[in-house]
């Protein structure tokens, strides 16, 4: 007799892009007043991507949401703004300048901007009802993100305990919360920075042009290539250079490094990606650079 039977595998991609829609559609069903997380850097964007293959050809079933802190990349909000029209969502700004005037956050002069968006998140999260977030954290990024479920619990205050979990057998999920609680959900936990630019690259999707290599004024800076501005200029011995850089990660321009690279397209990151040795956050975020536990410790007071 022949066999007529093929062996179906899909690969490692599509399961992740597999695993990241059930969670997506998951949580549609399951959660009363959910909310996508989008800044316009490249992980919120796949997992914007992922939403949009999860309900076509409908609509977003929920709405996006940016904590902005008024230092964002320019091409970044651009490229969020982009998006937006083109899937013809709801877009809700929480930005810190308001937060500050409701009374969410306090604004000493010392705390940054960067650590100010736990506040507003939360103001934003009590304001609309939201019951469920999701976001684009990866457990390869960094220490306290790779303590993470997918479905992620908060307190009534927001808070995170990462001694708190809820297990997640066989991919089975438990979302029941009590009046004030809501969950993080992270349909990206368990891809790296290299399945992200490999789905970027097959899905062929649009990116702000800071993740390409261009030319750009930098200084040097406890270690990071910081972008030259109204925010960042030289001080001490620092000088000002002109080199050819992109980005590994965005968000604050005065915590955002870049490296020096010549990776002007997709394939070219991957092969640079490849070899790296070491995560986005930890290169290129001064917000990680703290303490040991700095995004942990923020991560339990409501950070992302």
């Amino acid at each position: 007799m022949t066999n007529t039977h093929v062996d179906y595998q899909l690969s490692q991609l599509d399961q992740l892009e597999a695993e990241s829609i059930h969670i997506f559609r998951e949580v549609a069903a399951e959660f009363e007043k959910p909310v996508l997380m989008f800044s316009g850097g490249k992980d919120s964007i796949v997992m914007l991507r992922l939403a949009e293959k999860a309900f076509f050809p409908a609509k977003l079933p929920f709405p996006l949401l940016q904590v902005d802190t008024g230092l964002d990349f320019d091409e970044v909000l651009s490229t969020r703004d982009s998006w937006v029209e083109r899937l013809g969502a709801r877009m809700i700004v929480a930005t810190i300048d308001e937060a500050i005037k409701a009374g969410h956050v306090v604004d000493d002069g010392k705390t940054s901007r960067n650590r100010m968006q736990i506040g507003t998140l939360l103001g934003a999260i009590e304001e609309n009802g939201f019951t469920a977030a999701f976001g684009g954290g990866r457990r390869d990024e960094e220490k306290a993100r790779a303590k993470e479920r997918v479905y992620s619990h908060r307190d009534d205050f927001g808070q995170w305990d990462p001694k708190n979990q809820r297990p997640e057998l066989w991919s089975l999920y438990n979302g029941r919360i009590h009046a004030g609680e809501h969950m993080r959900i992270f349909p990206l936990s368990n891809w790296t920075e290299l399945d992200i630019w490999s789905y970027i690259h097959r899905e062929q999707i649009e990116i702000p042009s800071i993740y390409f290599a261009h030319e750009r004024e930098v200084i040097e800076r406890d270690g990071m290539l910081l972008s030259v501005g109204p925010e960042i200029q030289p001080k001490g011995g620092e000088k000002i250079e002109r080199k050819l850089v992109r980005f590994r990660t965005v968000g604050d321009r005065t915590q955002t490094g870049c490296v020096e690279s010549e990776a002007s397209d997709t394939a070219a990151i991957i092969e640079e990606i490849a070899v790296a040795r070491v995560t986005e956050r930890g290169a290129t975020r001064g917000d990680d650079r703290f303490s040991e536990a700095a995004m942990e410790d923020r991560k339990k007071e409501g950070y992302f």
